[in-house]
């Protein structure tokens, strides 16, 4: 216990900074430059870091550019950032947080979907709200995504139910539907669809993983003995609508983001049972009392109302 102390009394607060920085960027001239520190004081700071780890944490890469973390410095990443957050959280706790004055950078994992669907009032609001020390980063992120939570990399993940984290918290922002979009003037006209009309027009499939061509809907299909042509596969929502109103070929996407497009495309109810999904809010049960996330969580909320 008493050289745990000992090591415990050499390690203050910068340290731990830094070392959450170094970690992160695996170059010493990258790290001093988001510490606003000169490059000679960050190595200082890394030969500290590695007599009190009895480790070599980072060392050179092979090309010369760069470092490589070794096996300790990859396992104290992820407690290294909750040490912090949690510090974070107890020296502000009480405190209120307001976008206009505090400093604050946010990270969200966010598919193009939803974020077209609230883009036009995010941009708005963000702008008349925000103050010049808020940033937010939105990352389309939809793998590892418990991992990057805990390590403190997304602070926030907007997604349906399967791509929540199993361990963060969620509240439910709106359900969805599915709908077939066309653009206007389309050849088939503007009639009621059957299911093999359907199956046999042209689609484009969304596939956010890449490649493939066959999907949710494909599933709902098979119920039914039926197959659709897909002729088509792109791996994010917002680029449909480029293909769709400059073709014949039609998608089956979620009904908000048609909506969104709704001056360029029409929209039809499907003519065959398909279950639709609901989009969550979810985040770390660590920033469940910090003031700044729930300001977050509130403004998120807000733009998906109504």
């Amino acid at each position: 216990m008493t050289k745990l102390t000992d090591k415990l009394r050499r390690i203050d607060f910068n340290l731990l900074t830094s070392l959450d920085v170094l970690l992160d960027e695996n170059n010493v001239t990258n790290a001093a430059k988001r510490l606003n520190l000169s490059q000679s004081s960050v190595s200082t700071q890394l030969a500290k870091l590695r007599d009190i780890f009895a480790d070599p944490l980072l060392v050179p890469s092979a090309s010369g550019r760069g470092m490589i973390a070794s096996s300790k410095a990859k396992e104290l990443r992820a407690p290294i950032k909750r040490i912090l957050r949690d510090l974070d959280i107890l020296v502000n706790e009480g405190r209120s947080f307001d976008p206009r004055t505090d400093e604050r950078v946010f990270n969200i994992a966010i598919s193009d979907y939803p974020l077209a669907v609230i883009s036009h009032k995010l941009a708005s609001r963000a702008f008349a709200e925000l103050g010049d020390k808020v940033q937010i980063a939105f990352h389309n992120k939809t793998s590892n995504l418990n991992e990057l939570m805990d390590k403190g990399v997304v602070d926030l993940v907007i997604a349906s139910e399967r791509a929540i984290p199993l361990d963060a918290k969620a509240v439910t922002l709106f359900e969805e539907t599915f709908v077939m979009a066309q653009r206007k003037g389309h050849p088939r006209g503007a009639k009621e669809l059957d299911i093999d009309e359907y199956c046999e027009l042209k689609h484009l499939l969304v596939s956010t993983s890449g490649g493939s061509f066959f999907g949710y809907m494909d599933e709902q299909l098979l119920k039914h003995g039926k197959r659709r042509n897909i002729a088509m596969s792109v791996t994010q929502f917002t680029s449909v609508y480029e293909l769709l109103k400059s073709s014949d070929y039609v998608c089956t996407l979620p009904s908000r983001l048609v909506d969104f497009y709704s001056k360029d495309l029409d929209k039809f109810e499907l003519p065959f049972e398909a279950s639709g999904f609901k989009l969550y809010l979810g985040w770390h049960v660590a920033y469940d009392n910090d003031p700044a996330m729930a300001w977050l969580k509130g403004f998120i909320q807000e733009l998906f109302s109504n």
